[in-house]
């Protein structure tokens, strides 16, 4: 069965960075879009990045944009989040997620089948 852990996770102050990991397993990883989404207490789930099948394509929610970077390493079945520049408004549980086949929109949930569940990363000012 397909299995996603998270890692990377933590506390941090504002201006600071962390690194995310999502190790795969139970998948042919490369053939998979993978995406990362974020939940803050008492907010929706919403998008944070994506990462298409070969590494060369990625897309951001504007509201990380410039500050994160996705990127996978398809011989480690490993898809991270490079994120610097932190902010309080980035505190929430991230988790990565494998993209449906046909997606259509990987910038929904929906599109994705796979879930981790969760790493916590605080930011504070």
């Amino acid at each position: 069965q397909v299995q996603l852990e998270e890692s990377g996770g933590g506390s941090v102050q504002a201006g600071g960075s962390l690194r995310l990991s999502c190790a795969a397993s139970g998948l042919t990883f490369s053939s998979y879009v993978m995406g990362w989404f974020r939940q803050a207490p008492g907010k929706e789930r919403e998008f944070v990045a994506l990462i298409f099948r070969t590494g060369g394509t990625a897309f951001y929610a504007d509201s990380v944009k410039g500050r994160f970077t996705i990127s996978r390493d398809n011989a480690k079945n490993t898809v991270y989040l490079q994120m610097n520049g932190l902010k309080p408004e980035d505190t929430a549980v991230y988790s990565c997620a494998v993209g449906k086949g046909g997606g259509p929109d990987y910038r929904y949930s929906d599109a994705y089948d796979y879930w981790g569940q969760g790493t916590q990363v605080t930011v504070s000012s």
